[in-house]
């Protein structure tokens, strides 16, 4: 790689032990993949925040760095093991917690903003189109590169916070143009009538398009958290972190069409809802906001939950940024679901936080949420918003 005079002493230490190190990971990382330079990046989203899959080396690690480390762009952080207020509330162990806010603390050392989620797009962190960032969170990546236009490869945890260290990141893979031409013609066939029906989608052109960049067709409309439910689906089950929508993302109508095509019918949606949900009428944990909830769905709940009670024996989680937390209790919303019984997750999620052994059958919006509750051994359904509080009600699901 060719680095520039400042890059070079940033890697001989000039700068101090973090950068160093940060330059280290990324020169290796560029060399790996053939780039030839570093490119500048806008903004940097960190994953590997949860003490639950860092551990102590992982927290080792972060020590190291926080001595002599300071960001030099705006960075995010993704969702954490817990609720970083209200973590007991939802059966966190002081343990865990303890451990935690050392991981937390030690991000924060490091100048980080400590906004624990997996939409950094809503809470501020909004890259501009063409913009080259370094971004972690798979859903995130996925929105970023598809829905915003902007340019990140899946970043991993040590990667993406060398980026921010320095302010820079390799050039390769979907930073350049050649990468990111779709390569498979998808065509939808099949109507979209609820939220989850998109991860359906997602389930299905991850399976058809294997490790391609789809270019999708039959798609009329298509709302914000639409998009975020697919983007989470797509990628967990699929395709490169990147795909096309004709009339809907940014510079779809740039790109040539594939030749080679594939079909989503109802049959595939309904196979995807089939693999996805398992056979368990018992609901004892429904968790909305795979990826984060917007306000927007926050909203949507309340309408739905309003005098209703979740039924005794089951937990109802409202997985969010604490940002769009801050909105939902200045607008009434968070007063209206706790009344109800739900309560809000704030700075965590369903797939990071230590859940195993806690639940036995979820209900959710999302098909990723779906795929790592499998891994913490619980049985899953997914079906629409008001399908999941009307689970959370009767402690049943009634499709």
């Amino acid at each position: 790689m060719e680095l520039t005079k400042q890059e070079q002493a940033m890697l001989d230490g000039k700068e101090g032990y973090a950068t160093r190190k940060s330059m280290e990971i990324l020169v290796a990382l560029g060399e790996i993949f053939g780039a030839k330079n570093l490119i500048n990046v806008g903004s940097v989203q960190v994953a590997g925040v949860s003490y639950h899959n860092l551990g102590d080396a992982g927290l080792e690690f972060l020590n190291s760095l926080a001595k002599d480390g300071k960001v030099k762009v705006l960075t995010t952080l993704n969702p954490a093991g817990m609720d970083l207020e209200n973590w007991r509330q939802l059966g966190i162990s002081e343990e865990f917690a303890e451990k935690q806010n050392l991981v937390i603390d030690a991000f924060q050392r490091m100048g980080i903003l400590v906004s624990c989620t997996c939409t950094p797009y809503l809470i501020g962190n909004l890259p501009l189109y063409d913009e080259h960032i370094a971004w972690s969170e798979s859903s995130a990546v996925t929105f970023a590169n598809s829905v915003l236009g902007a340019r990140t490869n899946r970043e991993g945890g040590p990667s993406a916070l060398a980026a921010a260290f320095v302010g820079k990141t390799p050039c390769y893979g979907l930073h350049l143009d050649e990468n990111r031409v779709p390569d498979v013609h998808v065509k939808v066939e099949v109507e979209l009538s609820k939220i989850s029906d998109w991860g359906a989608l997602g389930y299905a052109v991850g399976k058809k398009a294997e490790n391609k960049t789809p270019y999708i067709t039959g798609i009329k409309t298509a709302q914000l958290d639409e998009l975020k439910n697919f983007c989470a689906s797509i990628v967990t089950y699929g395709t490169k972190p990147l795909f096309y929508v004709k009339n809907i993302t940014p510079s779809a109508d740039q790109q040539p069409i594939p030749k080679e095509t594939v079909y989503i019918e109802a049959s595939d949606i309904k196979n995807a809802y089939d693999s996805i949900n398992d056979d368990t009428a018992e609901i004892d944990f429904v968790c909305v906001g795979c990826p984060h909830c917007s306000i927007k769905e926050i909203q949507e709940i309340v309408d739905i939950i309003q005098n209703k009670k979740v039924k005794k024996d089951v937990e109802l989680w409202v997985a969010t940024s604490r940002t769009v937390k801050q909105l939902a209790d200045k607008r009434g919303y968070t007063a209206i679901i706790e009344a109800a019984g739900g309560k809000f997750a704030c700075d965590t999620c369903m797939a990071v936080a230590p859940l195993k052994g806690r639940f036995n059958a979820l209900a959710t919006t999302s098909a990723k949420g779906c795929f790592y509750s499998r891994q913490n051994l619980m049985k899953t359904k997914m079906g629409s918003m008001k399908e999941c509080i009307e689970a959370a009600v009767s402690g049943k699901w009634n499709i």
